[in-house]
């Protein structure tokens, strides 16, 4: 699957796409944008790398980041959720994670939290370890990983 696939099958279905991200800072809706013709596919990122940017932006719960963290499931979530709600997309992908270099015993580097929000359905949750791959690998890995998940959700739809 190339990104020019994804985004004919989405427009192919009327589907439009919506990011929020912090560890790829963009990366993702820069893919997605790469493409010539995207804007009918692609409504919005939400690029949220501070915890006030996801709760100001995205409405994630400071209750929530204060629990379990940035780099979590209910994160992930809640950050999918919000793009969805804050935009005309149909399906929202979220991702918050450690790209490196560092990470602790309880959050190593290369863990990455990625939400997958689809209008009507409940929202897809999941951590994927990538490893101390090195921070560009980790985030490359984590935007290839998002876009299979908007592929899957596109393909389902």
């Amino acid at each position: 699957m190339t990104v020019a696939d994804l985004l004919a099958a989405a427009r192919a279905k009327g589907l439009r796409i919506a990011t929020a991200e912090s560890c790829t800072g963009g990366m993702i809706s820069a893919a997605l944008t790469e493409v010539a013709g995207s804007s009918d596919v692609f409504d919005r990122g939400f690029v949220t790398y501070s915890n006030a940017a996801k709760t100001a932006m995205l409405g994630v719960a400071e209750a929530t980041l204060n629990a379990v963290g940035a780099v979590s499931e209910p994160v992930a979530m809640q950050m999918a959720e919000g793009a969805l709600a804050r935009s005309d997309a149909a399906i929202a992908v979220s991702v918050t994670g450690i790209a490196g270099p560092g990470g602790s015993d309880f959050k190593p580097e290369g863990r990455v939290c990625f939400g997958l929000a689809v209008r009507g359905q409940p929202t897809f949750v999941e951590t994927v370890d990538f490893g101390a791959l090195g921070r560009a690998n980790v985030r490359q890995a984590t935007v290839d990983h998002a876009l299979s998940l908007i592929w899957r959700a596109v393909q389902a739809a």
